[in-house]
Parts: structure tokens; C-alpha cells; sequence
């Protein structure tokens, strides 16, 4: 059988894409392998109505109401495989199961890759950050830090700045002229040695540790991580893929089409900046675009 869409992923912009289609009355298959990516955080701010919430309750909670539509089918597991066909596309499952599909919605989300620094994965999402907007007003007036990855660094440290005492790290990198003259006009100081490791008791931080023992006290500590395509289905398909700030992004319309017609992409894999409201929206917006699509198509 040939399913209307089918959807790779299961977090906030794919079941934003999946309850709008089935309320379309659409037949829809989500594939999901519950790995989110903010799955290392206990809470998500800034969504309106959910600030505060653990977002694994919300997509919980989400996903039981998208499977009340009768035209819904939930599969957990990993999407291995697509290709397009005549009348369509086929995507194949890990257990080697092809399914049929006149749409296909990518939402499977981006892979951070953390640096190798001791102490940053156990507190990732909890002191060790990347977003402000999402983080930072828990953090206000504390001792934080930026830790230097790309010239990006230097922007995210400006921003940063607004809540409270920053250090942007280099970490062994240098800094130009130009940085280092937009660091002194937003008040930020600038730590060249390389950070060794971070200390705090369990997730909590209290200091990074530099290259010769000292210790710098830091609360909270921002990173802009290095992040990649968490599947490849969508290079399998010939969707575009482009260069974002923080790593591939798939190309989309304002429709959330991506360069092969039929096939949709939302959420952090197709965007820049991120958050729970925009791959939410976005999930909308790809949702409802390949209602229209199948309707007129």
C-alpha cells in the first residue's frame, strides 16, 4: 500500500508536520527512533504555553494525541534507506521493510559533535549550553563562558553578553584585530590557554581548568557545536545540501520543499538558528505544503 506522506522523525517538527496531515485526513506514517536531540535537557523555554516543561513530556504527550488519528502509524525504529521511484518514493527500514510513499517529510534532526574536552558531555544541556534565548536567563548575572570553536565565537559571545559577565575562551586559537576590538566594546574578556578540562559537582560547573593548572570560575559555559546530518536519506534522495553556520543544512523553499520535488525538510536539519517554536513551525509549514501538494499535484 501506498501511504499519502511519510515522515522521518519523530520530535517537535515532525509531529508538528504529522498532526497536520492527519487532521487533512491524509494517511501517515512518522518513523522514529526517539533519540531527540534536546533529549540531553530537562527543560525547554521559550515555547509558548510549555515554558519550563521537560520536552521529552511534550513530544510524549504529543505523540500519544498524533496517534489518536486513526490515519496515523507510529514505527520506532530507523529509517536505513530512500530512494525515488516512478510513482513516488520508497524508504526503507533497518529490519529491510521498503515502504511506499506518494510525499516524504526529513525531520530526523542534527548529531552535535562536542569537543573532546573532559567534563563537557555529562553537563551538556544542563550547564554546558548552546543557546541563550533557550538557557541563559537561569544563568543571569553568573560567571559565563563562551568557549572559541569558529569566528562565529566571537557573535555568540557578543550576544552572550546580555546576560550577565562573559569569558570567551580560545582555547590555543587567536583572535583578529577585528574580534578583538568587538570583544572589548561588549565588555567581554578574552582567555587565550587551552581549557584541559571542567569541574563541578555531578552536572553542576564551578571552573574550567586551563593548560598549567589554573582554574577560571565559570557557571554556565556556551558552546556553538560542530553538527551534522543525523541520517543520510536526504543525499540519497538528491536533496541539496548547503553550508550553515554550524554545519550541512538541507536546502528548502519557503514551503519547506527541498530541491526534489515531493520531498520536504524541517526542523534543525533545514534551518538556522534552532529552536522548539521554529521546528515546530516549520513542521507546519512542510506539513500542510505537502497537503496542498497532494491535492493539486
Amino acid at each position: 500500500m501506498t501511504t499519502d506522506a511519510i515522515i522521518v522523525g519523530g520530535g517537535f517538527a515532525g509531529l508538528a508536520a504529522a498532526t497536520y496531515l492527519a487532521r487533512a485526513r491524509r494517511n501517515v506514517v512518522v518513523i522514529d527512533t526517539r533519540q531527540p536531540r534536546n533529549r540531553f535537557t530537562d527543560a525547554a523555554h521559550g515555547f509558548l504555553g510549555h515554558d519550563g516543561s521537560d520536552p521529552q513530556q511534550i513530544l510524549a504527550t504529543a505523540r500519544r494525541q498524533v496517534m489518536a488519528y486513526p490515519t496515523v502509524r507510529m514505527i520506532d525504529g530507523e529509517a536505513t534507506g530512500a530512494r525515488v521511484e516512478d510513482d513516488g518514493f520508497s524508504v526503507v527500514l533497518g529490519n529491510g521493510e521498503a515502504l511506499a510513499t506518494r510525499k516524504v517529510i526529513l525531520a530526523f534532526g542534527l548529531r552535535d559533535t562536542l569537543p573532546s574536552i573532559p567534563g563537557i558531555q555529562e553537563r551538556w544541556g544542563k550547564t554546558v549550553l548552546h543557546c541563550p534565548y533557550c538557557h541563559g536567563i537561569e544563568f543571569s548575572d553568573r560567571q559565563l563562558g563562551v568557549l572559541y570553536r569558529t569566528p562565529m565565537s566571537v557573535h555568540q559571545a557578543s550576544i552572550v553578553a546580555e546576560w550577565g559577565p562573559v569569558t570567551l575562551y580560545l582555547n590555543g586559537h587567536e583572535l583578529d584585530a577585528e574580534g578583538a576590538d568587538v570583544m572589548a566594546r561588549r565588555g567581554v574578556r578574552v582567555e587565550a590557554a587551552k581549557v584541559t578540562g571542567l569541574e563541578g559537582e555531578r552536572t553542576a560547573l564551578s571552573a574550567l581548568v586551563l593548560e598549567g593548572g589554573r582554574r577560571s570560575v565559570v557557571d554556565a559555559l556556551y558552546i556553538a557545536p560542530e553538527s551534522c546530518l543525523s541520517s543520510p536519506l536526504a543525499e540519497q534522495l538528491g536533496a541539496a545540501i548547503e553550508d550553515g553556520p554550524m554545519g550541512p543544512m538541507i536546502r528548502t523553499d519557503a514551503d519547506k520543499m527541498t530541491s526534489v520535488p515531493g520531498v520536504y525538510a524541517a526542523g534543525d536539519i533545514a534551518r538556522a538558528p534552532h529552536s522548539v517554536s521554529w521546528a515546530v513551525a516549520d513542521g507546519v509549514t512542510a506539513g500542510t505544503s505537502a497537503h496542498r501538494a497532494l491535492v493539486f499535484g
